[in-house]
Protein backbone atom coordinates (compact mmCIF):
# COMPACT_ATOMS: atom_id res chain seq x y z
CA UNK A 1 0.00 0.00 0.00
CA UNK A 2 1.71 2.98 -1.06
CA UNK A 3 -1.09 5.42 1.17
CA UNK A 4 -2.15 3.23 4.28
CA UNK A 5 -5.49 4.87 6.48
CA UNK A 6 -3.28 4.92 9.77
CA UNK A 7 0.57 3.51 10.60
CA UNK A 8 1.85 2.95 14.09
CA UNK A 9 2.79 5.30 16.56
CA UNK A 10 4.53 2.99 18.80
CA UNK A 11 7.84 2.57 19.63
CA UNK A 12 10.74 0.70 21.81
CA UNK A 13 9.00 2.60 24.46
CA UNK A 14 5.65 0.79 24.44
CA UNK A 15 7.48 -2.45 23.55
CA UNK A 16 9.14 -2.42 26.80
CA UNK A 17 6.25 -1.76 28.58
CA UNK A 18 4.32 -4.61 27.36
CA UNK A 19 7.40 -6.97 28.16
CA UNK A 20 7.67 -5.25 31.73
CA UNK A 21 3.59 -6.18 32.68
CA UNK A 22 4.67 -9.65 31.31
CA UNK A 23 7.33 -10.25 33.86
CA UNK A 24 4.97 -9.06 36.60
CA UNK A 25 2.54 -12.17 35.85
CA UNK A 26 -0.33 -9.62 36.30
CA UNK A 27 -2.47 -8.10 33.84
CA UNK A 28 -5.81 -7.37 34.57
CA UNK A 29 -6.62 -3.86 35.70
CA UNK A 30 -4.16 -2.48 38.47
CA UNK A 31 -1.26 0.01 38.76
CA UNK A 32 -0.97 0.85 35.27
CA UNK A 33 -4.19 1.39 34.66
CA UNK A 34 -4.67 3.71 37.47
CA UNK A 35 -1.12 5.17 36.72
CA UNK A 36 -3.09 6.21 33.25
CA UNK A 37 -6.07 7.01 34.60
CA UNK A 38 -4.54 9.86 37.22
CA UNK A 39 -2.17 11.41 34.30
CA UNK A 40 -4.80 11.29 31.80
CA UNK A 41 -6.57 13.61 34.28
CA UNK A 42 -4.07 15.87 34.98
CA UNK A 43 -3.64 16.25 31.26
CA UNK A 44 -6.57 17.21 29.98
CA UNK A 45 -8.02 19.13 32.97
CA UNK A 46 -10.61 16.79 34.63
CA UNK A 47 -10.74 15.56 38.17
CA UNK A 48 -11.62 12.14 36.79
CA UNK A 49 -10.59 10.07 34.73
CA UNK A 50 -11.86 5.84 34.42
CA UNK A 51 -10.17 3.75 31.71
CA UNK A 52 -12.32 0.93 29.79
CA UNK A 53 -11.75 -1.59 26.88
CA UNK A 54 -12.72 0.34 24.05
CA UNK A 55 -14.34 4.18 23.60
CA UNK A 56 -17.62 2.13 22.43
CA UNK A 57 -18.11 1.08 26.12
CA UNK A 58 -16.75 4.19 27.61
CA UNK A 59 -20.38 5.67 25.34
CA UNK A 60 -21.95 2.73 27.17
CA UNK A 61 -20.43 3.59 30.77
CA UNK A 62 -21.36 7.26 30.68
CA UNK A 63 -25.05 6.82 28.95
CA UNK A 64 -25.78 4.51 31.97
CA UNK A 65 -24.32 6.55 34.90
CA UNK A 66 -26.64 9.04 33.51
CA UNK A 67 -29.88 6.77 34.82
CA UNK A 68 -28.05 5.74 37.79
CA UNK A 69 -28.02 9.69 39.65
CA UNK A 70 -29.71 10.13 42.37
CA UNK A 71 -31.21 13.84 41.44
CA UNK A 72 -32.33 14.61 37.71
CA UNK A 73 -31.68 10.83 36.32
CA UNK A 74 -32.25 10.38 33.17
CA UNK A 75 -35.89 7.96 32.02
CA UNK A 76 -36.73 5.81 29.21
CA UNK A 77 -38.43 8.12 26.66
CA UNK A 78 -36.57 11.11 27.41
CA UNK A 79 -35.31 12.42 24.12
CA UNK A 80 -31.98 12.80 23.22
CA UNK A 81 -30.24 15.19 20.73
CA UNK A 82 -27.13 14.14 18.12
CA UNK A 83 -25.60 14.62 14.67
CA UNK A 84 -26.78 12.55 12.11
CA UNK A 85 -23.18 11.77 11.06
CA UNK A 86 -21.17 9.86 14.31
CA UNK A 87 -19.96 6.24 14.91
CA UNK A 88 -22.22 3.73 15.61
CA UNK A 89 -21.52 3.50 19.16
CA UNK A 90 -22.18 6.62 19.82
CA UNK A 91 -26.54 5.67 18.59
CA UNK A 92 -26.68 2.32 20.25
CA UNK A 93 -26.46 3.07 23.85
CA UNK A 94 -28.97 5.94 23.51
CA UNK A 95 -30.96 3.10 21.83
CA UNK A 96 -30.58 0.13 24.10
CA UNK A 97 -31.21 2.33 27.44
CA UNK A 98 -34.66 3.48 25.67
CA UNK A 99 -34.10 7.09 25.07
CA UNK A 100 -36.33 8.67 21.66
CA UNK A 101 -33.55 10.10 19.51
CA UNK A 102 -33.33 13.31 17.48
CA UNK A 103 -31.19 12.95 14.58
CA UNK A 104 -29.72 17.05 13.60
CA UNK A 105 -28.34 17.89 10.42
CA UNK A 106 -24.67 18.55 10.02
CA UNK A 107 -23.03 21.98 8.75
CA UNK A 108 -21.33 20.31 5.65
CA UNK A 109 -18.37 23.04 5.89
CA UNK A 110 -17.02 21.73 9.74
CA UNK A 111 -18.86 18.14 9.42
CA UNK A 112 -20.28 19.18 12.91
CA UNK A 113 -24.13 19.05 13.87
CA UNK A 114 -25.78 21.66 12.47
CA UNK A 115 -26.59 24.43 15.04
CA UNK A 116 -29.49 25.89 13.43
CA UNK A 117 -31.19 22.59 13.30
CA UNK A 118 -30.35 21.47 16.81
CA UNK A 119 -32.08 24.05 18.17
CA UNK A 120 -35.16 23.52 16.31
CA UNK A 121 -35.72 20.35 17.99
CA UNK A 122 -34.89 21.15 21.48
CA UNK A 123 -37.97 20.98 23.40
CA UNK A 124 -39.71 20.25 27.16
CA UNK A 125 -38.54 16.27 26.39
CA UNK A 126 -35.25 17.18 25.65
CA UNK A 127 -33.00 16.21 28.82
CA UNK A 128 -29.15 15.16 26.95
CA UNK A 129 -27.49 16.75 23.82
CA UNK A 130 -24.38 14.15 22.19
CA UNK A 131 -21.59 16.59 21.44
CA UNK A 132 -19.67 14.79 18.88
CA UNK A 133 -16.53 16.61 17.24
CA UNK A 134 -15.58 15.35 13.99
CA UNK A 135 -12.26 13.92 12.72
CA UNK A 136 -10.57 16.27 15.53
CA UNK A 137 -12.60 18.92 14.20
CA UNK A 138 -13.97 20.62 17.80
CA UNK A 139 -17.77 20.94 17.21
CA UNK A 140 -18.88 24.66 18.67
CA UNK A 141 -18.89 22.96 22.21
CA UNK A 142 -18.55 25.95 24.23
CA UNK A 143 -21.69 27.52 22.63
CA UNK A 144 -23.54 24.21 23.30
CA UNK A 145 -22.41 23.69 26.91
CA UNK A 146 -23.99 27.61 27.48
CA UNK A 147 -27.19 26.28 25.88
CA UNK A 148 -27.11 23.34 27.80
CA UNK A 149 -26.72 24.84 31.07
CA UNK A 150 -29.55 27.29 30.21
CA UNK A 151 -32.32 24.85 29.84
CA UNK A 152 -30.94 22.51 32.15
CA UNK A 153 -29.74 19.57 29.57
CA UNK A 154 -26.98 17.04 30.48
CA UNK A 155 -24.09 17.46 27.52
CA UNK A 156 -22.52 14.24 27.03
CA UNK A 157 -19.05 14.52 25.07
CA UNK A 158 -18.45 11.76 22.74
CA UNK A 159 -14.53 12.72 21.77
CA UNK A 160 -13.40 9.24 20.73
CA UNK A 161 -12.53 10.93 17.44
CA UNK A 162 -10.94 14.38 18.63
CA UNK A 163 -8.37 14.18 21.30
CA UNK A 164 -5.71 17.08 21.69
CA UNK A 165 -8.81 19.38 19.54
CA UNK A 166 -9.23 22.91 21.13
CA UNK A 167 -11.94 25.49 21.20
CA UNK A 168 -9.58 28.66 22.72
CA UNK A 169 -7.57 27.21 25.79
CA UNK A 170 -9.98 24.30 26.30
CA UNK A 171 -9.54 20.30 25.10
CA UNK A 172 -12.51 18.82 23.49
CA UNK A 173 -13.03 16.17 26.33
CA UNK A 174 -13.35 19.00 28.54
CA UNK A 175 -17.33 20.43 27.67
CA UNK A 176 -19.48 17.56 29.06
CA UNK A 177 -21.01 16.32 31.66
CA UNK A 178 -18.80 13.01 30.91
CA UNK A 179 -16.53 13.07 28.13
CA UNK A 180 -15.30 9.76 25.99
CA UNK A 181 -12.07 8.89 24.33
CA UNK A 182 -10.80 6.36 22.30
CA UNK A 183 -7.22 4.71 22.11
CA UNK A 184 -8.10 2.03 19.22
CA UNK A 185 -5.50 1.85 17.11
CA UNK A 186 -6.10 4.32 14.29
CA UNK A 187 -6.75 7.04 16.96
CA UNK A 188 -4.64 9.41 18.49
CA UNK A 189 -3.54 7.93 21.43
CA UNK A 190 -3.48 3.81 20.62
CA UNK A 191 -3.33 1.18 23.37
CA UNK A 192 -4.71 -1.65 20.79
CA UNK A 193 -8.04 -1.44 22.41
CA UNK A 194 -9.00 0.94 25.55
CA UNK A 195 -11.23 3.75 25.72
CA UNK A 196 -11.79 6.90 28.91
CA UNK A 197 -14.15 8.31 30.52
CA UNK A 198 -13.84 11.48 32.25
CA UNK A 199 -16.02 13.53 34.33
CA UNK A 200 -15.82 16.35 37.03
CA UNK A 201 -18.93 14.81 38.86
CA UNK A 202 -17.65 12.61 41.65
CA UNK A 203 -21.29 10.61 41.88
CA UNK A 204 -21.13 10.21 38.24
CA UNK A 205 -17.48 8.88 38.40
CA UNK A 206 -18.17 6.73 41.42
CA UNK A 207 -21.29 4.76 39.31
CA UNK A 208 -19.11 4.27 36.13
CA UNK A 209 -16.43 2.77 38.54
CA UNK A 210 -19.42 0.47 39.91
CA UNK A 211 -20.84 -0.39 36.19
CA UNK A 212 -17.29 -0.89 34.70
CA UNK A 213 -16.91 -4.14 36.81
CA UNK A 214 -20.61 -6.08 37.54
CA UNK A 215 -22.05 -3.36 39.60
CA UNK A 216 -19.39 -4.13 42.41
CA UNK A 217 -18.54 -1.84 45.08
CA UNK A 218 -15.20 -3.35 45.69
CA UNK A 219 -12.64 -0.54 44.61
CA UNK A 220 -14.97 2.66 45.46
CA UNK A 221 -14.07 4.35 48.39
CA UNK A 222 -15.58 6.74 50.25
CA UNK A 223 -18.39 6.69 48.25
CA UNK A 224 -21.95 8.82 48.45
CA UNK A 225 -23.81 6.24 46.17
CA UNK A 226 -23.75 3.26 48.97
CA UNK A 227 -23.23 3.18 52.67
CA UNK A 228 -20.29 -0.10 53.04
CA UNK A 229 -21.51 -2.34 55.85
CA UNK A 230 -19.25 -3.84 57.86
CA UNK A 231 -19.34 -7.51 56.98
CA UNK A 232 -16.48 -7.45 54.77
CA UNK A 233 -16.72 -11.29 53.12
CA UNK A 234 -20.05 -10.19 52.14
CA UNK A 235 -18.99 -6.12 50.83
CA UNK A 236 -15.97 -7.82 48.98
CA UNK A 237 -19.57 -9.12 46.30
CA UNK A 238 -21.65 -6.72 46.72
CA UNK A 239 -23.22 -5.84 43.72
CA UNK A 240 -25.64 -2.06 43.61
CA UNK A 241 -26.22 -2.10 39.70
CA UNK A 242 -26.55 -3.95 37.04
CA UNK A 243 -23.08 -3.71 35.66
CA UNK A 244 -20.93 -4.87 32.59
CA UNK A 245 -17.14 -5.95 32.71
CA UNK A 246 -15.69 -3.43 30.76
CA UNK A 247 -12.06 -3.42 32.30
CA UNK A 248 -9.11 -2.63 30.72
CA UNK A 249 -5.96 -4.55 31.18
CA UNK A 250 -2.82 -3.67 32.62
CA UNK A 251 -1.23 -3.75 29.07
CA UNK A 252 -3.15 -1.08 28.28
CA UNK A 253 -2.64 0.78 31.11
CA UNK A 254 1.19 0.74 30.40
CA UNK A 255 0.80 1.35 26.71
CA UNK A 256 -1.13 4.73 27.77
CA UNK A 257 1.26 6.07 30.04
CA UNK A 258 4.19 5.66 27.19
CA UNK A 259 2.00 7.37 24.60
CA UNK A 260 0.59 10.28 26.86
CA UNK A 261 4.66 11.64 27.12
CA UNK A 262 5.01 11.86 23.35
CA UNK A 263 1.01 12.90 23.06
CA UNK A 264 1.70 16.74 22.00
CA UNK A 265 4.29 15.51 19.95
CA UNK A 266 2.08 13.15 17.83
CA UNK A 267 -0.56 16.14 17.96
CA UNK A 268 1.61 18.58 16.40
CA UNK A 269 2.93 16.89 13.83
CA UNK A 270 -0.88 15.88 12.52
CA UNK A 271 -1.33 19.99 12.37
CA UNK A 272 1.61 20.16 10.25
CA UNK A 273 0.27 17.33 8.10
CA UNK A 274 -2.87 19.22 7.56
CA UNK A 275 -1.19 22.68 6.94
CA UNK A 276 0.63 21.02 4.21
CA UNK A 277 -3.19 19.26 2.94
CA UNK A 278 -4.84 22.81 2.92
CA UNK A 279 -2.02 24.21 0.83
CA UNK A 280 -2.59 21.31 -2.17
CA UNK A 281 -6.47 21.14 -1.51
CA UNK A 282 -7.59 24.22 -0.12
CA UNK A 283 -8.18 26.22 -3.84
CA UNK A 284 -9.23 22.78 -5.76
CA UNK A 285 -12.59 23.27 -7.54
CA UNK A 286 -12.61 19.70 -7.30
CA UNK A 287 -13.13 18.73 -3.64
CA UNK A 288 -14.39 20.48 -0.45
CA UNK A 289 -11.85 19.82 2.70
CA UNK A 290 -13.36 20.21 6.28
CA UNK A 291 -13.45 23.72 7.44
CA UNK A 292 -11.58 24.06 11.13
CA UNK A 293 -13.49 24.92 14.03
CA UNK A 294 -11.37 26.15 16.86
CA UNK A 295 -8.24 23.85 17.03
CA UNK A 296 -8.02 20.44 15.06
CA UNK A 297 -6.44 17.33 16.43
CA UNK A 298 -6.52 16.38 12.23
CA UNK A 299 -7.90 12.65 12.51
CA UNK A 300 -7.50 12.12 8.83
CA UNK A 301 -8.49 14.35 5.79
CA UNK A 302 -12.19 14.72 4.43
CA UNK A 303 -12.80 15.19 1.16
CA UNK A 304 -16.24 15.92 -0.75
CA UNK A 305 -16.40 15.06 -4.19
CA UNK A 306 -17.73 18.29 -6.48
CA UNK A 307 -19.64 16.02 -8.69
CA UNK A 308 -19.56 18.31 -11.74
CA UNK A 309 -15.85 17.96 -11.83
CA UNK A 310 -14.79 14.12 -10.62
CA UNK A 311 -17.02 11.01 -11.19
CA UNK A 312 -16.88 9.08 -7.51
CA UNK A 313 -16.82 5.57 -9.17
CA UNK A 314 -14.11 6.13 -11.75
CA UNK A 315 -12.49 8.15 -8.73
CA UNK A 316 -12.29 5.15 -6.23
CA UNK A 317 -11.07 2.72 -8.74
CA UNK A 318 -8.29 5.16 -9.50
CA UNK A 319 -7.21 6.06 -5.71
CA UNK A 320 -7.40 1.84 -5.32
CA UNK A 321 -5.51 1.03 -8.47
CA UNK A 322 -2.67 3.31 -7.16
CA UNK A 323 -3.22 1.59 -3.44
CA UNK A 324 -4.32 4.81 -1.49
CA UNK A 325 -6.43 3.82 1.22
CA UNK A 326 -9.55 5.74 1.36
CA UNK A 327 -13.18 5.35 3.55
CA UNK A 328 -16.35 6.77 4.16
CA UNK A 329 -16.30 9.49 6.67
CA UNK A 330 -16.88 8.22 10.20
CA UNK A 331 -19.90 6.20 10.05
CA UNK A 332 -21.77 7.63 6.87
CA UNK A 333 -25.25 8.81 7.65
CA UNK A 334 -26.74 6.53 10.57
CA UNK A 335 -30.04 7.18 9.13
CA UNK A 336 -28.29 4.98 5.79
CA UNK A 337 -27.86 1.94 7.61
CA UNK A 338 -30.15 -1.11 8.02
CA UNK A 339 -29.97 -0.57 11.83
CA UNK A 340 -32.24 2.12 11.52
CA UNK A 341 -35.15 0.30 11.85
CA UNK A 342 -33.93 -1.09 15.45
CA UNK A 343 -33.50 2.29 16.82
CA UNK A 344 -36.27 4.78 18.29
CA UNK A 345 -36.21 7.66 15.79
CA UNK A 346 -38.68 10.35 15.24
CA UNK A 347 -39.28 9.91 11.83
CA UNK A 348 -39.67 13.88 11.02
CA UNK A 349 -35.81 14.04 11.42
CA UNK A 350 -35.00 11.84 8.43
CA UNK A 351 -34.72 14.85 6.09
CA UNK A 352 -30.58 15.16 6.49
CA UNK A 353 -29.69 17.14 3.27
CA UNK A 354 -26.11 17.64 3.92
CA UNK A 355 -25.47 14.59 5.96
CA UNK A 356 -26.73 12.74 2.45
CA UNK A 357 -24.58 14.62 0.43
CA UNK A 358 -22.02 13.99 2.57
CA UNK A 359 -22.66 9.84 2.68
CA UNK A 360 -22.79 9.97 -0.94
CA UNK A 361 -20.07 12.41 -1.83
CA UNK A 362 -17.38 12.11 1.08
CA UNK A 363 -14.66 10.28 2.09
CA UNK A 364 -11.34 10.86 4.15
CA UNK A 365 -7.60 9.98 3.46
CA UNK A 366 -5.33 8.98 6.22
CA UNK A 367 -2.60 11.29 8.81
CA UNK A 368 0.11 10.23 10.78
CA UNK A 369 1.98 10.98 13.80
CA UNK A 370 4.85 11.78 11.97
CA UNK A 371 5.81 13.96 8.19
CA UNK A 372 3.33 12.63 5.47
CA UNK A 373 4.44 15.45 2.88
CA UNK A 374 5.42 13.14 0.62
CA UNK A 375 2.29 10.44 0.51
CA UNK A 376 0.19 13.72 0.60
CA UNK A 377 1.98 14.42 -2.67
CA UNK A 378 1.57 11.07 -4.27
CA UNK A 379 -1.83 11.87 -3.74
CA UNK A 380 -1.95 15.03 -5.46
CA UNK A 381 -0.19 13.73 -8.53
CA UNK A 382 -2.26 10.92 -9.24
CA UNK A 383 -5.44 13.30 -8.79
CA UNK A 384 -3.96 15.78 -11.46
CA UNK A 385 -3.08 12.93 -13.62
CA UNK A 386 -6.40 11.30 -13.89
CA UNK A 387 -8.82 14.32 -13.23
Amino acid sequence: MNYQLVADSWDQNEISAIKKVIKTGKFTMGPNVSKFEKLFAKKFNRKYALMVNSGSSANLISIASLFYKKIKPLKENDEVIVPALAWSTTYFPLHQYKLKIRLCDIDKDTLNYNYEDLISKINNKTKLIVGVSILGNPAKLDTLKKLCTRKNIYLFEDNCESQGAKIGKHYTGTFGELSTSSFFFSHHISTIEGGMITTNNRELFDICKSLRAHGWTRDIRGSKIFKKKTNEFYENYRFILPGYNVRPQEINGAIGVEQLKKFDRMINNRRKNAKFFIKLFENDDRFVIQKENGKSSWFAFTLLINKNKINKNKLFKVLKKNKIDFRMITGGNIASHDVINYLKINKKDLKLPNTNFIHKNGFFIGNYPFDIKDKLLYLKKILDKNF
